[in-house]
Parts: C-alpha cells; structure tokens; sequence
C-alpha cells in the first residue's frame, strides 16, 4: 500500500503563455495536469515515496489525460472515481512578469466524492494522510470525505498533514467558511503549511511569531510557514528560520505543493513518521531540502513536470 494518501482534487490547468496578461486577453494557454492534492502525490512519488491520489474526474478525455498522467508519474489511482454526470474540473492560470499567479476555476466532478465511495480498510498500511484540497473546504461531499479520512487517521494513529491551499478565486466571498474548516481541521492535525496568506486568514495575525503561535495553539503540532524566496520558518516549540536557494522564478504553479510533497516524502521514509514531533534538528534538515525543491520547482512550466528528483537537487 502506498506510504501517504492525497484525497481532493485533480484537474486541468490551462496555463496562460502571455506572461503579464489578464485571463480575458489571453490567447494562448498550455494543457498541465494540476491539483494540489495530485500535485502533491507526485512529488512524493518524484522523491522515493510511494502515493495514492483519491478523488473524481469526468468520464471524459481530460479525466482520462488526468488518469494517465498520474499513472506515468507512478501514483496510485485506484480510487480515482470518473463521474459519466459531470467533467473534469478545469483551472485557468495567468501568470505576472514575476511568475505569480491568478486563478480562475470551472469546478466539475471534483466535488462529487463521498466517504461512501472510498474503501477505507485498504489505507490501513498507510503512514500518512495529507489534506491538501483546495476545494475541500467549500463543504459539501467532499469536505465530508476529509472529515472521513480525519476520522480513519485518528482512530489508526496515521501522521496527519494540511495543507489549506487558499485560492481567493474560490474563496473571496466565503472567507468565513475557509477560516471555519481550517480550524476544524487542524485541531486534528500533526502539521500545518500555510503561506503567509493563509497564516493571516486563519490567525487575523500578521507577525510571523505570533501566527505560528496561533496555529499552534489551535492544535498543530508542526508549523511550517513559507515565505517564498525567503525560505521559510519551521516550528515545533522553538522557530527556525530556514533559508531558499536562489533561482530565477518562471512559473510558482506548483511550488507549495512540491514543497510539502518533499517534506513528507522523508517524513514518510521514517520507520515512524511521528517522531519528527521530538526531532527539531531532523526537521530543519527535512526543511532544507523541501526548499530546494519548491524553488527548482519554479523554475519551469507547470506544475508537475518541473518536480525535480533528488538527483537534481543534490546536483
């Protein structure tokens, strides 16, 4: 059985190819397989640890690609549902002349899950349990399926990872319901990464300290907070400032993703993944090169072609 499972979504990213252009001028996209949860699974499986994505697609040529692409990356996708009632959910990217991006989404069969659909007991060898959707916490089935797999990971001690993925696409009117789910999730959870963002949305705190305090105090155990090109600050009890490795930023689709991916990849390798909860100098060094990672991951298109391999970090 794979080491750690990704429930959420997968889905298509049309990447724009006119850096620097808003969606409505935009004539030129590329296809991408995305989705921070199948992100995420790829990245484990990239860096030595094997990975099961769960979630849905349409039963069409693009849940196809999706299903396929995740196959040659060597996931798991054996509980990938594809829905003959709705398509496969479709993001569009823009990217600014800084590599940031701007989404907008047309939500599909990612939704349509149900604990129901899932064969729980087939988890039971697992280590790992990491929520990372970013559409998980809109509610419905699919928030109901992390509540589930919450459930399954408590009750069978797995290591429990989330990853909030705020899109402001999906979330800017329903910021109260965002900041409601998060704290309902990680009261439960092992560790936390947020973006300095998703701190001060959950937190209403700005001061790095403080929002790591208050993350802690909500029931994290680990706080990793990433700060882009300026590393990022890990905490157990005591903060450590990690730094980044210097590169030039083409597109960040993907970055976060490939961050956590590269943390729980060693986290998964452990005989027991909990004692990193005792270890702060194991965590600084799993730090280290889950930065390297989601700063080489920046460096190319798209979100799962540019997860770089070991080999090419240590290069």
């Amino acid at each position: 059985m794979a080491k750690v499972i990704c429930p959420g979504e997968v889905l298509i990213d049309f990447i724009s190819l006119e850096n620097g252009k808003k969606l409505v001028d935009v004539e030129k996209f590329q296809k991408k397989a995305g989705g921070a949860p199948a992100n995420v699974a790829t990245a484990l499986v990239k860096l030595g640890a094997s990975a099961e994505f769960v979630g849905a697609v349409g039963k069409d040529s693009f849940g196809k690609f999706l299903i396929e692409t995740l196959e040659h990356y060597k996931v798991g996708t054996s509980h990938v549902i594809e829905d003959p009632n709705l398509g496969t959910t479709i993001a569009y990217v823009s990217i600014d002349e800084d590599g940031e991006r701007d989404f907008e989404f047309m939500r599909g069969a990612d939704g349509n899950i149900s604990p129901e659909q899932i064969n729980f007991e087939a988890f039971n060898d697992c280590k790992i349990v990491h929520l990372g959707s970013a559409t998980a916490l809109l509610g419905a089935q699919l928030y109901e399926v992390y509540q589930a797999f919450i459930d399954f990971a408590t009750k069978n001690d797995k290591f429990i990872s989330f990853d909030p993925n705020y899109r402001d696409a999906l979330y800017h009117d329903k910021q109260a319901l965002f900041v409601k789910h998060c704290k309902e999730v990680i009261k439960h959870v092992d560790l936390i990464k947020v973006s300095e963002e998703e701190g001060q949305i959950i937190t209403g705190e700005e001061n790095h300290e403080k929002m790591i305090a208050a993350l802690h105090a909500l029931g994290a155990k680990i706080v990793t907070l990433t700060l882009g090109k300026e590393g990022s600050l890990v905490s157990i009890e005591k903060t450590y400032k990690v730094e980044s490795m210097p590169v030039k930023m083409i597109d960040s689709t993907g970055a976060g993703d490939a961050f956590i991916g590269a943390l729980l990849s060693q986290i998964a390798n452990l005989e027991q993944p909990k004692s990193i909860l005792t270890d702060e100098a194991m965590l600084v060094d799993f730090t280290k090169n889950a930065n390297k990672v989601g700063a080489l991951t920046t460096t190319k298109l798209g979100a799962l072609d540019s997860i770089p391999s070991w080999d090419e970090i240590t290069a």
